[in-house]
């Protein structure tokens, strides 16, 4: 990681679970870290958690992500106060639990609004800051094995379509950024079952083996910490004695 020591890292759903450990990794790394979410509050208390060298590197910036005004006016504001983005980890996704043949049409429209437009507009954003300024950046996308796969678990709605968009946008992504002549990365990490506020509470109440935040913020650092000539593409984890 020490390419990027001083360097921009922006992460969406910065205010808990994978983001919020990711958010503090990236820090604890030398990175200057601009955090975003709805619950703004939650990312400034993130500071308290760390060391007090290193608070000062952690940035909070309310944006839904669901909205394309929000997206613009905050990688405005990053560029204008932080010099623009190296790193970006769009973490941020929802689950709306309910039958996909029952589901009221706005909670389906969050999903996507949220876990696949939110995406690509920030990876659009953040590519163009990187091209601009001739950055050899690192895209990130927090995927799920649902990506890959769909569960048997009852309500998941259109989440894991929204998730296996994602695994699709990744590869789109790496041919164009290899056609445009850029040396950014893309990534796409799959994590299993993992013990954040999204999970289920039917899911978690099985007992199932569970990932936690921090096992995927150390595979963040993983794949951007890779040497310049090495990109990971997917990157799946899942906790010992997972069934799916």
């Amino acid at each position: 990681m020490y390419r990027w020591v001083g360097k921009v890292a922006v992460v969406t759903g910065s205010s808990s679970g994978i983001g919020a450990a990711t958010a503090k990794a990236l820090v604890k790394a030398g990175m200057v870290v601009v955090g975003l979410a709805r619950r703004v509050e939650r990312v400034e208390a993130l500071k308290l958690e760390l060391k007090q060298a290193d608070r000062d590197r952690l940035h909070a910036i309310k944006c839904d992500v669901s909205k394309e005004e929000n997206i613009l006016e905050t990688f405005k504001l990053v560029e204008e106060k932080f010099g623009g983005v190296d790193v970006l980890i769009n973490n941020a996704g929802i689950l709306r639990e309910t039958k996909l043949i029952e589901a009221e049409t706005e909670k389906v429209r969050e999903v996507i609004d949220t876990n696949v437009m939110g995406l690509v507009l920030c990876s659009r954003e953040a590519f163009k800051s990187m091209k601009k300024r001739s950055v050899d950046g690192h895209i990130v996308h927090i995927n799920s094995i649902a990506g890959h796969m769909v569960p048997n678990f009852p309500n998941l709605n259109i989440y894991p379509a929204s998730k296996f968009a994602v695994t699709a946008i990744t590869e789109t992504m790496r041919h164009e950024l290899r056609t445009e002549g850029t040396k950014v990365k893309v990534t796409s990490i799959s994590p299993g079952s993992v013990n954040t506020e999204i999970m289920p509470a039917d899911v978690a109440a099985t007992g199932m083996p569970l990932l936690e935040s921090d096992d995927i913020a150390e595979a963040v650092l993983y794949v951007v910490g890779t040497p310049p000539r090495v990109q990971v593409h997917e990157l799946t984890i899942k906790p010992i004695g997972e069934m799916i």
